[in-house]
């Protein structure tokens, strides 16, 4: 949130007269404003940094959620876990065939393998956005 802070200084001058003589009453008052603007908030620079780290960790909770709902075998049937696996497909598509073996089973239980990849590659990912991101923030004076 940001928050706008305005300070002003009003300065009141009056011509220099002899000691002991009262101000003519022709002359005048000047009076000059100065306008200081402060705006408290995020930076352009943080404002990026943030939705980045907002976007890789809604990725990473979606492949958590995935590595977690097949090692405890959840039903496919249902649309939540269904729409989870799903839409995390998109996100581990690229990390499979990537070892030469994608997932470890035990009963009806997997440990997708290419899902922890992808966790650990978009993780790597994110650092290199934040980092080339970090370029370009100004640190205050």
């Amino acid at each position: 949130m940001a928050i706008d802070q305005v300070d002003r200084t009003v300065i009141t001058q009056t011509p220099a007269t002899p000691a002991g003589e009262p101000p003519a009453a022709t002359e005048q008052m000047v009076r000059t404003e100065t306008s200081h603007f402060t705006r408290s908030g995020p930076g352009g620079s943080e404002l990026t940094r943030r939705i980045v780290v907002l976007g890789f960790g809604l990725i990473q909770i979606l492949i958590g959620a995935r590595i977690v709902l097949l090692l405890l075998d959840a039903r496919e049937a249902n649309g939540l876990v269904s729409g989870i696996l799903n839409l995390s497909q998109v996100f581990v598509g690229p990390f499979n065939g990537m070892l030469n073996t994608n997932a470890l089973t035990s009963g009806d239980s997997v440990l997708d393998i290419a899902a922890i990849a992808a966790l650990a590659g978009w993780s790597v990912l994110e650092l290199i956005v934040l980092w080339a991101t970090g370029i370009f923030r100004r640190e205050p004076v």
